[in-house]
């Protein structure tokens, strides 16, 4: 038994497209019966992204929105200030690469020297500095209630997706209240988050009453970058690390993960949820659910 899927995803400001040419090829093979069978599997292609004339990261990506991708990446490192005056975003898909322009003369030579691998997938990176990037936020205490996240996990597991359609691909979805707005997904969770940012900063849509939730682990990374993008509120159905929580903690990050059916868990800021739905009200989520926590 599965998850009934939604077919009316209208009140999404941008939705998945399942259906999108270049994101997913049909391949053959077997299954454990020897069977012939076809499957969709989603595609990977590399993305150059440039800041003015330095080459600042090639990510692998499904391809779509890379100039959200490449907008937010340069955000959330810090390399784009929230004062830059963005000039142009160029995108040749010839050469697979996002060129983002501004009138201030930028050079990262020494911040490109401190980047580190993380835990996250798909060339998710951290650089050295970014930690100090924390020492002036300040998130506001925004308060969360239940409803908003029962409502929220109901409605996002059964949004039509590339998750249901191929798999191997981790979502992240923008929410206000209990309405999800803007639905990413790509082959690294950090990508989508990413995308997020990048579609945030575009259109200057603010931060402060967000909640930003992620099939992925709730990992530091993923902290950092939710915090950096001043959204107060991190949900996943998937778990923790001890460094994100941590992390959280700090900065006053609320930070709920495990969420499935009636349950949660919540690790930091649980004095900003207010409990306005019984959770024996809300229906037990099947077993074999449509999506499952991606990690």
């Amino acid at each position: 038994m599965q998850l009934a899927k939604l077919d009316n995803t209208s009140d999404y400001l941008i939705a998945p497209d399942p259906r999108a040419p270049r994101l997913t090829r049909t391949v053959a093979g077997f299954d454990h019966e020897g069977t012939r069978i076809q499957t969709n599997v989603v595609e990977e292609r590399p993305l150059t992204i440039f800041l003015n004339g330095q080459e600042i990261v090639t990510a692998m990506t499904i391809g779509d929105y890379p100039d959200y991708l490449a907008l937010g990446f340069l955000r959330n490192q810090g390399m784009l200030r929230a004062s830059d005056d963005i000039t142009g975003v160029d995108y040749d898909e010839e050469l697979e690469t996002v060129v983002v322009r501004t009138a201030r003369k930028t050079d990262y030579e020494e911040k490109m020297r401190k980047k580190t691998r993380t835990s996250g997938c798909a060339v998710g990176t951290v650089f050295g500095d970014m930690m100090a990037g924390l020492e002036g936020v300040s998130l506001p205490p925004s308060p969360v209630k239940t409803s908003w996240l029962y409502a929220l996990s109901a409605k996002i597991n059964r949004t039509p997706s590339l998750y249901l359609e191929a798999g191997a691909i981790h979502g992240t979805v923008l929410c206000q209240e209990d309405k999800p707005l803007v639905y990413m997904e790509d082959v690294g969770r950090h990508n989508a988050v990413d995308k997020i940012a990048g579609w945030m900063l575009a259109e200057g849509v603010p931060a402060a009453d967000k909640l930003l939730y992620t099939t992925g682990r709730l990992t530091s990374e993923m902290v950092i970058k939710t915090a950096m993008m001043g959204i107060p509120v991190l949900a996943s159905r998937s778990g923790f690390t001890a460094w994100g929580v941590e992390i959280a903690q700090q900065v006053g990050l609320t930070l709920i993960g495990r969420m499935k059916g009636q349950r949660f868990l919540c690790l930091s800021g649980e004095d900003r949820l207010l409990r306005d739905t019984d959770p024996s009200t809300v229906p037990q989520e099947p077993r074999r659910a449509g999506r499952k926590g991606a990690e």
